[in-house]
């Protein structure tokens, strides 16, 4: 745990000095991905409202091929279980014990694809988040019930890591996305 803590700050503060903000084309190879793998219309796209110099996911939004989707955010409930819930751009939201924005609480909502935020990946698709383990405990609980969840980290490429200590609660993702495409 001692070596994830110093990656942890080590990436914070790289993120923190090399941010640029993204336009909605950075999306572009993710969205073609969906396109041709995904024929789902009502698709539950989960998001997370983006906070300490995190890629601001919400650019999505401005593609027109989100028009169709449902889009989820995650709340933080009783005993730190995180769950997701139905939201639209420019809906209410509230602030969380931790700071971040969430959606009003209505019917827990299961994604067919979460966009990850993380800290650093590695080649392995191995995810460096911020130790507290919501993404990694709802992965392992709703993984096991439904398989086809896809999970794609979101990061700069700059954030890459030869290779990250992982444990056992530690879930790899499907794919990461950067400005550079999809892993």
């Amino acid at each position: 745990m001692y070596q994830k803590s110093i990656l942890r700050k080590k990436y914070l503060n790289l993120r923190k000095r090399k941010y640029c903000a993204i336009n909605k084309e950075f999306f572009d190879s993710f969205l073609s991905f969906v396109k041709s793998n995904f024929k789902k219309k009502n698709l539950n796209l989960a998001l997370y409202y983006p906070t300490s110099f995190e890629i601001n996911v919400l650019k999505i939004l401005e593609n027109k091929s989100m028009i169709d989707k449902n889009i989820l955010l995650p709340v933080i409930e009783k005993n730190n279980v995180m769950n997701f819930f139905s939201w639209k751009k420019n809906n209410v939201l509230l602030v969380n014990k931790f700071g971040i924005l969430e959606p009003v609480k209505s019917k827990i909502k299961i994604p067919d694809i979460i966009l990850v935020p993380i800290l650093a990946f590695d080649r392995n698709k191995c995810r460096l988040g911020y130790g507290k383990g919501f993404y990694d405990r709802y992965l392992n609980k709703y993984l096991k019930k439904f398989s086809n969840i896809l999970t794609v980290g979101v990061a700069f490429s700059f954030q890459k890591h030869h290779k990250l200590p992982i444990d056992k609660n530690d879930v790899k993702l499907d794919y990461i996305l950067t400005e550079k495409g999809v892993y």
